[in-house]
């Protein structure tokens, strides 16, 4: 793991009923199936968490595939967080090789969300991936961690006029948008959003 990088994850409450772990012990298998630099880079075992994929199959735009929300949710985080956190599959010091694997793992879990045809979940994930860079830009960490609340709950529950205006207050630069993502979170999925 690359020093000075921030926290990988909010405190989120676990589904009931799902190992959190399983969708990143996915994502780690997958890159280890496709061999090569990146799948030498890989760590150890993957960490437990793999609490936000696990969040976003609670929902009910996942039945029936559960599984594979996890994994998308799971590897854009992970690319997500070899951009700018703490990579919890990854072990390299090489700012170069993180964000190569940063971007395979976006196209990864993107390339799974497409085969299930959901629109609607690229749309939001890609809107996670939009504000987290922004939030990076600003050195705003809470407003990352909000917006991926958001958009998991989101790739679960479906969106809500609440959530597009809280995205919409991200993108402004408004102070307010953090909580406003936290809320609309909480609106769509209740006790099982992630809060800080």
């Amino acid at each position: 793991m690359r020093p000075g990088r921030g926290s990988s994850h909010g405190d989120v409450a676990r589904p009931a009923g799902r190992s959190a772990g399983s969708a990143l012990e996915a994502v780690s298998a997958a890159v280890r199936a496709e061999g090569g630099l990146l799948a030498a880079a890989l760590g150890g075992p993957p960490s437990p968490d793999g609490t936000l994929g696990a969040l976003a199959a609670a929902g009910p735009r996942s039945a029936g595939r559960e599984a594979d929300v996890a994994f998308v949710v799971e590897a854009i985080r992970e690319g997500d967080l070899l951009h700018g956190g703490r990579p919890r599959l990854f072990a390299t010091d090489d700012d170069d090789l993180a964000l190569l694997a940063g971007d395979r793992l976006y196209a990864l879990g993107l390339e799974r969300l497409a085969a299930l045809g959901d629109v609607e979940a690229v749309r939001e994930l890609a809107d996670v991936i939009s504000l987290c860079a922004q939030a990076r830009q600003a050195h705003a960490p809470e407003l990352a961690e909000a917006a991926w609340a958001a958009g998991v709950a989101a790739v679960g529950w479906g969106s809500t006029p609440a959530l597009e205006e809280a995205k919409a207050a991200a993108r402004r630069g408004d102070p307010d948008a953090a909580p406003a993502l936290r809320a609309a979170a909480r609106q769509l999925c209740g006790h099982l959003a992630p809060g800080r």
